[in-house]
Protein backbone atom coordinates (compact mmCIF):
# COMPACT_ATOMS: atom_id res chain seq x y z
CA UNK A 1 0.00 0.00 0.00
CA UNK A 2 2.98 2.22 0.80
CA UNK A 3 4.11 1.43 -2.64
CA UNK A 4 0.62 2.83 -4.19
CA UNK A 5 0.86 6.08 -2.01
CA UNK A 6 4.44 6.84 -3.35
CA UNK A 7 3.68 5.76 -7.33
CA UNK A 8 -0.28 7.45 -7.52
CA UNK A 9 0.65 11.29 -7.70
CA UNK A 10 3.20 10.58 -10.49
CA UNK A 11 1.07 8.48 -12.37
CA UNK A 12 -1.63 10.81 -12.13
CA UNK A 13 0.16 13.80 -13.72
CA UNK A 14 1.39 11.35 -16.42
CA UNK A 15 -2.04 10.50 -16.89
CA UNK A 16 -3.39 14.32 -17.08
CA UNK A 17 -0.46 15.23 -19.35
CA UNK A 18 -1.66 12.56 -21.73
CA UNK A 19 -4.85 13.26 -21.47
CA UNK A 20 -4.53 17.01 -22.21
CA UNK A 21 -2.49 16.38 -25.20
CA UNK A 22 -4.84 13.54 -26.74
CA UNK A 23 -7.67 16.49 -26.19
CA UNK A 24 -5.63 19.14 -28.10
CA UNK A 25 -4.68 17.00 -30.97
CA UNK A 26 -8.20 16.02 -31.94
CA UNK A 27 -10.02 18.18 -35.04
CA UNK A 28 -12.80 20.04 -34.32
CA UNK A 29 -14.99 20.27 -36.95
CA UNK A 30 -18.05 22.04 -35.27
CA UNK A 31 -17.00 25.85 -36.34
CA UNK A 32 -18.68 28.85 -34.10
CA UNK A 33 -21.61 28.87 -35.83
CA UNK A 34 -22.10 25.24 -34.54
CA UNK A 35 -21.33 26.43 -31.08
CA UNK A 36 -23.89 28.94 -31.35
CA UNK A 37 -26.46 26.95 -32.77
CA UNK A 38 -26.41 27.61 -36.23
CA UNK A 39 -26.61 25.45 -39.21
CA UNK A 40 -24.33 24.68 -41.08
CA UNK A 41 -24.49 23.02 -44.78
CA UNK A 42 -21.49 21.50 -45.12
CA UNK A 43 -21.99 19.26 -41.61
CA UNK A 44 -22.35 15.98 -42.13
CA UNK A 45 -21.72 12.62 -40.48
CA UNK A 46 -18.43 11.89 -39.47
CA UNK A 47 -17.16 8.68 -38.55
CA UNK A 48 -13.49 8.49 -36.89
CA UNK A 49 -10.72 6.83 -38.92
CA UNK A 50 -7.63 5.57 -38.21
CA UNK A 51 -5.00 8.41 -35.84
CA UNK A 52 -8.30 10.34 -35.08
CA UNK A 53 -10.44 7.39 -33.82
CA UNK A 54 -6.98 6.30 -31.75
CA UNK A 55 -6.73 9.63 -29.93
CA UNK A 56 -10.73 9.38 -29.25
CA UNK A 57 -10.39 6.18 -27.47
CA UNK A 58 -7.07 7.57 -25.98
CA UNK A 59 -8.36 9.77 -24.24
CA UNK A 60 -11.89 8.21 -23.21
CA UNK A 61 -9.10 5.53 -21.70
CA UNK A 62 -7.31 8.40 -19.79
CA UNK A 63 -10.26 10.41 -18.75
CA UNK A 64 -11.46 6.91 -16.69
CA UNK A 65 -8.27 5.98 -15.35
CA UNK A 66 -7.23 9.23 -14.28
CA UNK A 67 -11.38 9.31 -12.49
CA UNK A 68 -10.26 6.27 -10.97
CA UNK A 69 -6.84 7.13 -9.87
CA UNK A 70 -8.60 10.19 -8.38
CA UNK A 71 -11.20 8.68 -6.29
CA UNK A 72 -8.28 5.89 -4.87
CA UNK A 73 -6.53 8.54 -3.89
CA UNK A 74 -9.44 10.32 -1.78
CA UNK A 75 -9.96 6.55 -0.40
CA UNK A 76 -6.24 5.99 0.49
CA UNK A 77 -6.17 9.47 2.02
CA UNK A 78 -9.68 9.15 4.23
CA UNK A 79 -8.25 5.65 5.60
CA UNK A 80 -5.12 7.42 6.84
Amino acid sequence: MNLVVKILPYAQIILSVILVSAILLQQSAAGLGGALGGGNSESFHHTRRGFEKFLFYLSLICGILFALFALLSIIIKANS
